[in-house]
């Protein structure tokens, strides 16, 4: 079963596609009008494609019966998947899998250091993915050379022909570390394959929002001045707004009081450790997967004992070249450079 998957509940009439897996053998979806709901693994069952053939064929269509408006459409809203599937016990494939109700228009790269410094983009391959369709790559990725794979940069848009609500546009970074990729090799959906997998829109996607049931009236556009568009359009280049992506800061401060702006509240010392470390780690994965070379961290003097945890991580970390005290300088005495493989 896997995200995407179209189900329906034993014990109910509900029908809904796979939204996400939770906690303790529950599965998440999202049945009609958007809801999702938590549903045990083991109340649900997989709607073959050749079930509703079946239906239709007992049910005829009979003219003297009474034509019921059809249920809405319940889609796949999740489902891009980047799978790396072994040739052979060297090499890996690389395919783009869409198991979405979308169509995917999509672009994807890959990042990789420049000779002179700064990021070098190659792009791989581009094109439209349709619903429940898979895109194979040209190039080979060798296990040895694992280390100096880049990083793959995924693009893509959301289209269904007719009347849907506008999603944002996926942009995506990601950098495979063998802690992770290759801790567990599943079945590739519509590939049918085992592989290893990392899902592209699990955090970032939207399900397109239905309209709100108190209302019949869609979401009113915002409305666009003529006076206000022929300004904009004669602004001088410099001062027209550059599309950019966002990429993760190069210094992060651990300080509570920067977490916490509003106060630590009821926190406990354990408590506002959790969210140090935890902050830490999330960083230090995007500064990863986004092709940066260092990253600078601020932790304090104290009593110590996050900049302990700080380094006893770092030293375990497979893609930290090395780390060391930043310049006192600019950053005092509590603050650690790391610099990335």
């Amino acid at each position: 079963m896997n995200i995407g998957d179209k189900v329906r509940l034993l014990r109910a009439k509900e029908q809904g596609v796979v939204s996400r897996f939770l906690p303790g053998d529950m599965i998440e979806i999202e049945i009609e009008d958007g809801f999702r709901i938590p549903v045990m693994r083991s109340e649900l069952v997989l709607v073959s494609p050749l079930e509703a053939e079946r239906l239709l064929k007992a049910n005829p269509y009979d003219p003297q019966k009474t034509i019921t408006p059809a249920a809405p459409t319940i889609l796949a809203n999740q489902g891009i998947y980047l799978a790396f599937v072994p040739i052979n016990d060297r090499e890996y494939t690389l395919h783009l899998i869409n198991n979405t109700d979308w169509e995917f228009p999509y672009l994807i790269g890959e990042e990789s250091a420049a000779a002179g410094g700064g990021v070098q983009f190659r792009g791989l391959q581009s094109g439209v993915l349709k619903p429940k369709s898979q895109q194979k790559m040209n190039d080979l990725y060798a296990h040895a050379q694992f280390e100096a794979w880049p990083t793959f940069v995924v693009q893509g848009l959301w289209f269904r022909a007719g009347k849907s609500s506008l999603r944002q546009p996926l942009m995506k970074r990601f950098k495979a570390r063998a802690a992770t990729l290759f801790k567990e090799k599943v079945k590739a959906p519509i590939l049918n394959q085992p592989g290893f997998l990392t899902q592209l829109d699990a955090d970032t996607a939207e399900p397109a929002q239905p309209v709100s049931a108190t209302s019949n009236r869609p979401p009113q556009p915002k409305t666009i001045r003529p006076d206000e568009l022929k300004a904009e359009m004669l602004k001088p280049k410099a001062e027209q707004t550059n599309v950019s992506i966002e990429r993760p800061t190069s210094v992060v401060d651990l300080h509570a009081e920067a977490l916490l702006p509003k106060g630590t509240g009821n926190r406990t010392p354990a408590d506002l450790l959790k969210l140090q470390l935890e902050t830490f780690d999330k960083a230090l994965e995007n500064a990863i997967a986004s092709g940066m070379s260092e990253i600078t961290f601020i932790h304090g003097v104290g009593s110590g004992a996050l900049r302990t945890e700080l380094h006893k991580r770092l030293g375990k970390h497979p893609n930290v070249r090395f780390f060391e005290d930043a310049q006192k300088q600019k950053f005092g005495y509590g603050a650690t450079k790391v610099t990335i493989k």
